[in-house]
């Protein structure tokens, strides 16, 4: 056993008070008041942990009720002011994948080492773990690496120039 300067009822004490699931703090607090010592917060921590009583982590077994201290000597529990989680955890629900891929066009499936200058890039596969990862390679659309279709699709439906350009034709259709 390891030599120690507590006193055989200083470390009772200990043991009655820590049963009671307070801090180590207020543990500290309550025993220099009754045995007039001077023990830190973590004097008492360390002698609980030689003493088998405290481990690493309190919180799995800490209850919601905490006591308090009101007078030297008297210990009352009350209910704890704060909940035992501060949120409520949102259920967890699995979602499906949403597989966007263009219907308009057939891709060639190009490898990366096949893709020449010209070729769209718009990937497929490599969902799966292991699963190659293959390009449309169709010719691609001037000013994006994308053909037209896989161009609107990842971009909706034409670049804010030709949007403008539809609205004012759209405009002058109907005036006429």
């Amino acid at each position: 056993m390891e030599p120690t300067d507590w006193a055989p009822e200083h470390s009772g004490a200990l043991r009655e008070l820590f049963a009671l699931h307070l801090s180590f703090a207020r543990i500290a607090a309550a025993i220099n008041r009754k045995f007039n010592t001077a023990y830190s917060r973590n004097a008492v921590l360390s002698r609980a942990r030689r003493m088998g009583l405290a481990w690493n982590d309190r919180s799995e077994s800490s209850p919601c009720v905490q006591p308090r201290l009101d007078r030297p000597g008297e210990i009352h529990l009350g209910e704890s002011r704060l909940p035992r989680f501060p949120w409520p955890m949102p259920p967890f629900r699995g979602t499906k994948l949403v597989r966007l891929r263009c219907v308009e066009t057939e891709p060639l499936h190009l490898s990366l080492i096949e893709l020449e200058r010209g070729n769209c890039r718009y990937p497929y596969g490599g969902d799966e773990e292991g699963e190659a990862i293959t390009f449309c390679g169709h010719p691609r659309r001037p000013g994006s690496s994308y053909c037209t279709p896989h161009f609107h699709l990842s971009r909706g439906p034409g670049t804010p120039s030709e949007r403008t350009a539809c609205t004012v034709l759209l405009k002058l259709v109907e005036t006429a």
